[in-house]
């Protein structure tokens, strides 16, 4: 097998210059470290970058350069200082990339030119993965405006170059997941996931390539790019899925999860294993969310991360739905949170709004109920109601009356789909768009429903949602 593994990492100079200000940063760094040491024993003959930041605006451009040598300043982190680097590049398989490349219609060119600045990603990842340079490498830009297509067929064609050439090869996809930054100075101490929406996105794809489903994760990555403001719209993950062979046959491992300046950086190892039983070829696909459904290829994830995880923020809002109802015992990898409890299941009703995002309504566990985020749109339309709009159609105000109303009529048919009623709610956290507004008139609802109930409450005000609605509520009931 060429293919020996392939890895997800993040390219930030703090990792590599400023590990000692934030033990995060110093996380990363001792796990790229590791993983170093682990491609050093191996038996790799190239490693293959592709780096969200080296940007190209004409074309890919593959670099071939043999000896790259200069010094890195990074013009956003300077204050860091300097990286030397100097690095052993393999210039014959990015000849053969670049021309393969050509052959398929696309515009390519190789780059050969003393000077020629090698990106930050690429800079980190070579010098923590391959500090002794003992693997000659290759490295290919990210195009600014390549989309899907051209994304993935540009992985393709790299899995031919591979085959071709016929050297045992590690692939590295140099991105962030949530790629928000804190646009003012903090304290690296105290660094974290600037949005807390972003880190709940970033835990359901890690949940899935932590279970190997690397090519579900290239379906969603649209939808987790406007999501979560993923790194180029997560538009590495599409290359990299592409080039391992669009399946969810790996083995796959979070090796780490920390911020970086209020940005999601996860290390993920992906190792392939073509023999691996899987339920489903691919749990989901992009298009119509009625061919989906006639697929019955579901909605389930695990959202459990590894215990050797440690995120940095609680889970946070996101509004959710579901086609049908389905209630099935999940089987958690060994090690998982999941692993200590025998009693789990998903929930999954045909009587609230469908999913914007790759989980369940709930988790039941034991006697309890985790429901997630769920907002007033209607279920089968999705429609929002409440919503007022001006003669163009754009959305000037909202009615919170009608959307609380909703939103909770949704929180009811999940907890009966479930075997629960609106009487055994235990927690509420509420999300407002325009608490300040909205607060007084939410209130009168709620108390319609749950006055004489009286489930603890958090509510939080918050800039938007994920759908343009106005509510989202967050509940634990009993079963």
């Amino acid at each position: 097998m060429l293919i020996q593994k392939a890895y997800i990492v993040p390219g930030q100079p703090h990792i590599l210059l400023a590990a000692d200000r934030n033990r995060g940063w110093a996380s990363l760094k001792k796990t790229y470290e590791e993983l170093g040491r682990q491609i050093e024993q191996s038996d790799a003959e190239l490693l293959l970058l592709y780096s969200t930041q080296w940007f190209s605006v004409i074309g890919h451009l593959m670099q071939v350069d043999p000896n790259p040598k200069w010094v890195l300043v990074d013009q956003n982190w300077y204050q860091f200082g300097e990286i030397p680097y100097e690095f052993r590049v393999d210039p014959e398989f990015g000849k053969l990339y670049c021309t393969l490349a050509k052959e398929a219609g696309m515009q390519a060119a190789t780059v050969n030119y003393h000077g020629f600045p090698i990106d930050p990603g690429t800079v980190v990842a070579l010098k923590l993965l391959n500090p002794q340079n003992r693997i000659r490498a290759s490295v290919v830009s990210c195009n600014i405006y390549a989309e899907r297509d051209e994304t993935r067929a540009l992985g393709r064609i790299a899995r031919e170059a591979i085959d071709r050439y016929g050297k045992k090869t590690i692939v590295i996809c140099v991105t962030n997941l949530s790629n928000r930054y804190d646009v003012a100075d903090i304290d690296p101490a105290r660094d974290k996931i600037s949005s807390v929406k972003d880190d709940e996105w970033n835990r359901k794809i890690l949940e899935m390539l932590g279970e190997g489903r690397l090519e579900d994760v290239a379906q969603v990555a649209r939808e987790f790019g406007r999501e979560a403001n993923a790194d180029m719209g997560f538009k590495a993950i599409w290359w990299l899925a592409a080039l391992m062979g669009e399946n969810n046959r790996y083995d796959g491992a979070v090796r780490d999860y920390q911020p970086v300046w209020g940005t999601g950086c996860a290390i993920v190892e992906l190792t392939p294993a073509p023999r691996k039983q899987i339920e489903f070829e691919k749990e989901f696909d992009e298009g119509p969310a009625v061919a989906v459904a006639e697929q019955g290829t579901g909605l389930e994830t695990h959202n459990v991360l590894d215990s050797s995880v440690t995120p940095s923020v609680s889970e946070g809002p996101g509004e959710t739905g579901g086609a049908r109802r389905e209630i099935f015992r999940d089987a958690p990898p060994p090690g998982s949170l999941a692993d200590a409890r025998d009693d789990i299941a998903t929930i999954l009703s045909p009587n609230a709004p469908p999913p914007v995002g790759p989980y369940p309504h709930a988790k039941k566990v034991g006697s309890l109920l985790f429901l997630s985020g769920i907002g007033p749109r209607r279920p089968g339309s999705g429609e929002i109601p409440g919503l007022i709009r001006d003669g163009a159609g754009s959305v000037i105000a909202h009615d919170i009356e009608v959307q609380t109303r909703a939103a909770i009529e949704n929180v009811k048919a999940i907890l009966e789909d479930a075997g629960s009623s609106l009487e055994k709610v235990l927690d509420v956290t509420v999300y407002l768009t325009d608490i300040k507004g909205d607060f007084d008139a939410f209130n009168r609802i709620y108390a319609e429903y749950f006055g004489e109930v009286q489930p603890t409450r958090t509510t939080v005000g918050v800039e938007s949602l994920p759908t343009p609605i106005a509510v989202e509520l967050k509940v634990i009931a009993a079963v």
